[in-house]
């Protein structure tokens, strides 16, 4: 379907179709399900939560990373975009209960980077920061006096995003059915005005015609006479 409808469509109103609009605005970048924007104010910090409030004011949270891919997108984002610092703080934190890091949004540690991991190192207070130079996480104090800039992420939900691919279809089957149907309109009213310049139409205004000719409506009345008179 995209295909067609590309083929159909004028450059800009495939580009408004199929732009980014589950994102909140224009400020944030998607990367798959999910909205990032770097937050570039630089604050004064007296706990981690004071970071943290900068997201969930925006409705999302301090960013998370999953896969080398969204580890690779923010990296180059950062370094084309938003021109953010060299250390960039994780949304993550190390829960003592069970001696691990966890993300703050609550989402599956499923992927690390770490540049510096060692065992049985004292990870109390500890947060994570991504380098921006290398890729890599590495481990950092907690207790930070000022952040340079603030890196959220916010997923977008199964239902709007449901609702805007469906949006995208329908938007994109009614500007071609009305593509469609604009063709169609005006090859049917060419033929008409080519059929109706060439005298096609002057057949239907002719005056009906007899199947016979005088000659033999003539022979038929003789006939007729003629048996009259036998009989």
């Amino acid at each position: 379907l995209s295909l067609g409808i590309h083929g159909l469509l004028p450059k800009y109103l495939t580009v408004f179709l199929f732009s980014h609009i589950d994102c909140p605005s224009s400020a944030w970048v998607r990367f798959q399900d999910s909205c990032y924007i770097f937050l570039e104010e630089a604050i004064k910090v007296e706990s981690l939560e004071d970071v943290r409030n900068q997201c969930t004011d925006h409705g999302a949270d301090m960013v998370s990373i999953h896969n080398e891919e969204e580890n690779a997108f923010i990296l180059d984002t950062l370094k084309k975009q938003w021109k953010g610092p060299d250390d960039i703080l994780l949304g993550m934190f190390f829960d003592t209960d069970d001696a691990s890091f966890k993300w703050f949004d609550k989402s599956n540690m499923t992927f690390d980077k770490w540049t510096d991991q060692e065992d049985g190192e004292d990870l109390v207070d500890t947060c994570a920061f991504l380098h921006t130079k290398t890729g890599e996480w590495k481990k950092g104090n907690c207790e930070l006096s000022s952040m340079e800039g603030t890196l959220c992420k916010a997923a977008i939900s199964y239902e709007k995003k449901y609702l805007s691919d469906n949006h995208i279809l329908i938007s994109a089957l009614v500007i071609a059915s009305t593509v469609i149907l604009t063709v169609l309109g005006a090859i049917v009213w060419f033929l008409y005005k080519r059929n109706s310049d060439s005298g096609f139409t002057t057949v239907f205004s002719a005056a009906p015609q007899s199947p016979y000719n005088d000659d033999c409506v003539l022979v038929v009345a003789e006939e007729n006479e003629y048996a009259i008179q036998f009989d």
